[in-house]
Formats: structure tokens, sequence, C-alpha cells
């Protein structure tokens, strides 16, 4: 097993960020729990479980925190939002910081600043904002495609729509949570995931995880509930295009520039091509999430999973 340095002071304060106001609250709060638990375990015994609402700006400068541990996922912990607090509060914070939160948080932005390096493929797309003709926008995309609202998680609003008479319903479902969407064309292939983490200032790729999921397509119940996806570690890819699919996570997580952990999502297409789906910056840290699986595989378990990700804990540089 993998033995990590412990950098932070083990008498620090540290905060656990957890629940917030976006639709993943309840996820975030199983990863807040994972997380405060494993940081106990570590000897970080000032570290305390802190439920995010509007008062946390309060409740951080009330609590004199020396770090904050960012368990949030979705809108206002992911997007940038609460990296701006704790920017401003001067409290150093685990994860990606405001810029990259924001950018990664969109998918559109997401495609449009890695579709500056030629060499990270993506699906080809549209992005519809409110009010615009779906149906024209649409016109050039090949049936099966994915409808996603630009700034959610957790496949909340996504739908694969397997015909154009389809389109609108899913349309309609993604902007009950975002006015903007992306619609994109459906890889078929194989879904896959690799975690991208630091250590000494450099920047390494997990083991690829291969998810094969019982539903359709990934969806929020095939990643959520126990026994809905079969999980192979390390993914049954050739040496070739293992190598190949982690250079290119840590091309997309620094050209987004991100930084202490980020997750990135794949379709590789029966032609061999991995394509970069999204960048998750604060991948979920539940008993059923993909980065602690990853991670284990390589000898580093949960503990030191948390270890690694406190230990980059900072401000904006």
């Amino acid at each position: 097993m993998v033995q990590i340095e412990q950098k932070i002071d083990k008498n620090a304060k540290i905060a656990v960020l957890c629940g917030g106001m976006s639709s993943e609250a309840e996820v975030s709060r199983r990863s807040g729990k994972g997380c405060y638990a494993a940081l106990q375990r570590l000897g970080y015994e000032r570290s305390e479980l802190v439920e995010v609402d509007t008062n946390i700006a309060e409740k951080l400068k009330n609590g004199n925190y020396d770090y904050a541990y960012n368990a949030l996922h979705g809108k206002y912990g992911e997007d940038g939002c609460i990296q701006g607090i704790l920017e401003i509060l001067q409290i150093p914070y685990t994860g990606c910081g405001v810029m990259s939160s924001a950018i990664c948080m969109n998918k559109e932005y997401t495609k449009r600043i890695l579709s500056t390096c030629s060499d990270i493929p993506m699906a080809k797309s549209v992005f519809v904002r409110k009010g615009e003709d779906v149906e024209k926008l649409t016109q050039n995309l090949n049936f099966p495609v994915i409808t996603k609202p630009v700034s959610e998680g957790s496949s909340f609003g996504m739908t694969k729509v397997n015909s154009r008479e389809e389109l609108k319903s899913a349309y309609d479902e993604a902007v009950k949570y975002n006015d903007d969407v992306l619609i994109e064309e459906f890889i078929d292939g194989v879904f896959v995931t690799v975690g991208v983490l630091e250590q000494d200032g450099k920047n390494f790729a997990t083991e690829i995880l291969e998810i094969r999921p019982k539903n359709e397509w990934y969806d929020y119940e095939a990643k959520y509930t126990s026994g809905m996806s079969e999980f192979i570690l390390p993914a049954n890819l050739s040496e070739e295009l293992t190598q190949k699919t982690k250079k290119i996570a840590v091309k997309a997580h620094e050209t987004a520039g991100c930084r202490g952990v980020s997750r990135v999502d794949f379709m590789i297409g029966k032609d061999g091509t991995p394509y970069v789906i999204e960048i998750n910056t604060s991948p979920g840290m539940t008993d059923t999430s993909d980065l602690p699986a990853q991670s284990k595989v390589m000898g580093i378990n949960y503990d030191n999973l948390v270890q690694i990700i406190l230990n980059g804990a900072g401000l904006n540089k």
C-alpha cells in the first residue's frame, strides 16, 4: 500500500464542506461524511463537517478554519462560487481554483478551451441558448445524440435521444436545469474515466476505470445505485490506448487550468479514439464513486487519497 506524506499540520482546523444548494446536495453529503471520517482516522481531530447554505461565509469566518476540504458537487460548490468565498476569506482549500472550476462546470466552455489543443478529441456538438431554434441548430448532427444541461453534474437532465422526433421533449427536460443546453453526438463505444491527481507538484493519471452500466447509458441511477454498473479495473484496453488516454486526461486537466484533483470522462469510439466528454473538478468521494475505486487499484486507499487531495490545498496562484 502506498504511503502518503502528511504535509498539513494535524492540529489544523479543517472544514469539510458538504451539502450545498445544488441538485447534487445529497451525493455531496455522502462524499463529505466519507472524507470527514478519513480525516479523523488520519489524525486530523479538529476537522468538522460543515453544511453549506446561504450563511456559509459567516460560518467559515466564525469557525476560524485553517483549511477547507471541498466535498461539494454541482452549482455553487463546483463552479467557482465557493472557491471565490474561500479566496476572499483567505482559507486554503482543496481542488481546483475559481477559473478552472467555472470553466469545467460549463460543458460548452470546457469544450471551447480544450479545442485549442488539436490532440484532445471531442464529440461533435452544438450549443443551444434559451430561445434558439433547437431543430435548426441540430440539422448537421447525426443521431443518436445526448442532450445535456451545460452546468449540471451526476447526469441530471441528460437524455439519450435516438431520433429527431424525441429531441424536443429531451431538450425540454434539459432546460429544467439550465437555460443553455449542449447537444452532442452519441459516441457508441466504451465509457471510461481517469482521475488526475497531484503529488509534489506533478500531475499524474490514475488507472483507467471502464464502466459498463446495466442501463442503456451511465445515468444517475447507474452512477449512484450499488450493483447498477460493472466496474472494470484496469479498463480492458490495449497498453497503447491506455497510455494515450492517460496522457490526454492529464493534458485536458492542465489545459483547463485544473489543480489538485479532477476526473476526466471519455467515450472510446469503435475507431479507438478516446473522446473527452467532460472534466469533473470535484469528483465524488462516496463508497460507490469512481475516483476512490481508481486509486485503490493503484495501491492508494481511501484515506491516502483524502490525504493526497488535502496536501494540495492552497489559494489561487
